[in-house]
């Protein structure tokens, strides 16, 4: 489960985020939508740990990531839109390194990485250097080492990116597979087709604001779109034509 509490992010007289307050219960994929520079990445760089919120609470599965962050970031599997990845080591070196990070024993990585290696067609590269690999593998190798620990929590930012169809169809399938087994999934996309493919709870943000959450019928009803794509949803609002 992940809780927002009045989270505010000010950087000098700007506010990329502010008084974001949210609840994505256990089980579900919550795609968070917005035009660029809505505040979307700060959003997860915030709740991956990586920056601090100028006011305001973040909760994982119910520990506070202010109070107790290597609690916190210990059930979090975070994949940033630009993997940051030590590039003259190889795949399956990188994935030990971060099973290390984690504390996962070496007998679980060692029954956990081929078989995730498999699943993201990265086997043949495992022992390749890393500064080899296309974005697209890259992406892979990130979405690799998110899943070793098991994570309660999935932050993904921009998991489209790289990937060919095959690569999108499969995502799709195993974020819906860990949210089906109670994972948490939070994702930031401009993805629509996949935002509406994947998720079951929606939030557009805008200059740093919730202008409108919910399930995708809840947010088609409120602005009288019942029949519409979520594209026609997602411009209406962020055009302005709707109150907060």
């Amino acid at each position: 489960m992940i809780e927002l509490v009045g989270l505010t992010k000010r950087f000098g007289n700007f506010n990329a985020v502010e008084d974001l307050t949210l609840l994505v219960p256990a089980g579900q994929i919550f795609g968070l939508l917005g035009p660029n520079g809505a505040g979307k990445t700060t959003t997860l760089r915030i709740m991956a740990g990586l920056l601090a919120p100028t006011r305001g609470k973040v909760f994982i599965d119910g520990i506070s990531l202010e109070k107790e962050p290597e609690k916190a970031k210990r059930i979090i599997g975070f994949i940033p839109d630009r993997p940051y990845l030590y590039e003259k080591l190889t795949g399956l070196e990188f994935m030990k390194l971060t099973a290390d990070l984690y504390q996962v024993e070496d007998k679980t990585f060692e029954e956990k990485a081929p078989s995730l290696l498999k699943l993201f067609s990265l086997t043949p590269w495992a022992d390749e250097l890393i500064e080899s690999y296309s974005h697209g593998m890259k992406q892979r190798l990130i979405f690799c080492c998110a899943l070793l620990h098991d994570p309660k929590v999935i932050i993904v930012d921009e998991p489209t990116v790289g990937l060919d169809p095959a690569g999108i169809r499969l995502l799709k399938e195993i974020l819906k597979e860990k949210a089906r087994k109670g994972t948490t999934v939070f994702i930031s996309t401009h993805s629509l087709p996949f935002a509406e493919a994947t998720c079951d709870l929606i939030g557009i943000l805008n200059r740093g604001h919730i202008i409108a959450k919910g399930t995708l019928p809840e947010i088609k009803e409120r602005t009288g779109l019942e029949g519409g794509a979520l594209e026609e949803v997602f411009l209406k609002l962020t055009a302005g034509e709707m109150e907060p």
